[in-house]
This record gives C-alpha cells, structure tokens and sequence, in this order.
C-alpha cells in the first residue's frame, strides 16, 4: 500500500513515519522518499490502522 504524507520532509521525518508504521506491525517493511513524500508498505496491517497510527503521529496521510 502506499500514502502520500506532505508533511514528511526529511530523513528525520522518515525515520519517524517508519517507527510508527512498526510500531504497529514490527514486521512491516517500508520505504519512504522524502523529496516525494511518497511511502511504500508492505504490511498485514490494515490501511485504516496504518493511517489512524500516522495521523496520531503528525502525519496524516493526504
């Protein structure tokens, strides 16, 4: 699945947007771009889970 997260601008950001999404599925691979602001996920998690988590932290999916 992939979210557009505007707010994501850096590697920091990313780094975040990581621990989040694991902080739900530890098992969860991600691969995010900052100059996008484009994230790639590969998870058993919902989406709706996924972008709920996201938002709590800041990063509301577009």
């Amino acid at each position: 699945m992939q979210f557009h997260i505007e707010t994501m601008t850096c590697g920091g950001c990313v780094r975040s947007v990581t621990k989040v999404i694991q902080s739900v599925d530890p098992t969860a691979e991600v691969a995010a771009d900052p100059a996008t602001r484009k994230v790639d996920v590969t998870s058993t998690a919902p989406r709706e889970k996924l972008a709920a988590v996201l938002a709590d932290a800041g990063f509301a999916p577009a």
